[in-house]
């Protein structure tokens, strides 16, 4: 059985996702200590439990120490079924981040699968729903995964409720990645939205998002919206048409910020990924590396920032001897990867 330090590197729960997936599609179980060691709750949380159990209903797997506040578990997975699913976070927890975890694994599946997830759409620290949709899901299909992502209603910080639905459809090994440049942009598209909250919220977002994005060579089409949520809430996400692929970042709304404020946060991220002239953006970066592990030959991307998750990823991949790879740039900024 593999051991992992889970206090290595950015040491959170990624690192955790990362194993489960790679466990169940190389059918090879793994223990994994000092989980989140260094946190200021560290072990298991409710949204890494959910992870493993979506992970562990998925393969059939026997897991030991999967409690809260749990610094050790270990994982055996016997095999992946495929399937219908359904997930309840309970809270406004990512449900990107559940995601995450068992679209990999049911990727590999002998048929195809669906899964339906509640918890949080649009939270702190995880990519959103927006996202998966708009950007991973159509860059994964350029590899050979196909998988269809559908947003029912949206779930905000602290209320949640949010649902989204995933149709997976099994996929042969992906195909290596080649993408050094981010080449032209051919347009950026994005919605300013709002849920329980006066539309003049949603205004003050979409003008001063355009407003900063006026300086981009090309068409800005930003949306006022409003989204069906059970709480408040408020976001910006933004969409980059380039010539070699999508990249896409979002901002969120909080108590007492204000709508400009919202706007700066998501426009200045489009802004310095277009400086860098990577071709993926750091979220894109940090969920595809798993997929290219899977593939038969070479792949090399740029990315406008290399992360702590980025890196975590890699090296967990590298225990489970997934692959090799190198990496050149510093943490922060702009960097090419190379996986074999």
């Amino acid at each position: 059985m593999l051991t992992i330090d889970g206090s290595h590197g950015e040491g959170g729960g990624q690192m955790l996702r990362t194993a489960l997936s790679l466990s169940a599609i190389l059918n090879r179980p793994f223990r994994m200590v000092n989980i989140r060691a260094a946190r200021k709750k560290p072990g298991l949380q409710p949204q890494h439990l959910m992870a493993v159990k979506a992970a562990r209903i998925v393969t059939d797997a026997e897991v030991s120490g999967g409690t809260t506040g749990s610094m050790e578990i270990t994982f055996t997975p016997r095999a992946i079924g495929g399937g219908s699913f359904r997930f309840d976070i309970g809270t406004a927890g990512s449900i990107s981040l559940v995601l995450q975890t068992v679209i990999p694994i049911l990727l590999f599946a002998g048929r195809e699968s669906s899964i339906t997830v509640t918890g949080g759409t649009n939270v702190p620290f995880s990519p959103s729903a927006d996202y998966l949709a708009e950007v991973f899901a159509p860059s994964l299909r350029k590899i050979g995964g196909n998988i269809r992502i559908y947003r029912d209603r949206y779930g905000f910080y602290p209320r949640g409720g949010g649902k989204v639905r995933v149709d997976v459809v099994r996929a042969e090994k992906p195909s290596p990645l080649e993408a050094t440049e981010r080449g032209m942009i051919r347009r950026v598209t994005g919605r300013s939205a709002v849920a329980n909250l006066p539309d003049s919220i949603a205004e003050r977002q979409r003008k001063r998002t355009v407003e900063l994005l006026k300086p981009l060579p090309c068409p800005v089409e930003v949306e006022r919206t409003r989204v069906d949520a059970y709480g408040p809430g408020s976001f910006v996400f933004l969409r980059l048409e380039e010539e070699h692929g999508l990249a896409g970042f979002q901002a969120l709304g909080a108590p007492g910020k204000p709508a400009e404020v919202v706007a700066a946060e998501a426009a200045n991220q489009v802004l310095e990924h277009v400086a860098s002239n990577a071709a993926l953006d750091p979220h894109l970066a940090d969920q595809i590396v798993l997929y290219l592990a899977m593939c038969h030959g070479r792949s090399i991307f740029s990315t406008s920032a290399v992360t702590r998750h980025l890196l975590t990823n890699l090296w967990v991949m590298e225990q489970f001897e997934a692959c090799r790879y190198a990496v050149d740039g510093d943490l922060g900024k702009p960097g090419t990867v190379t996986i074999y």
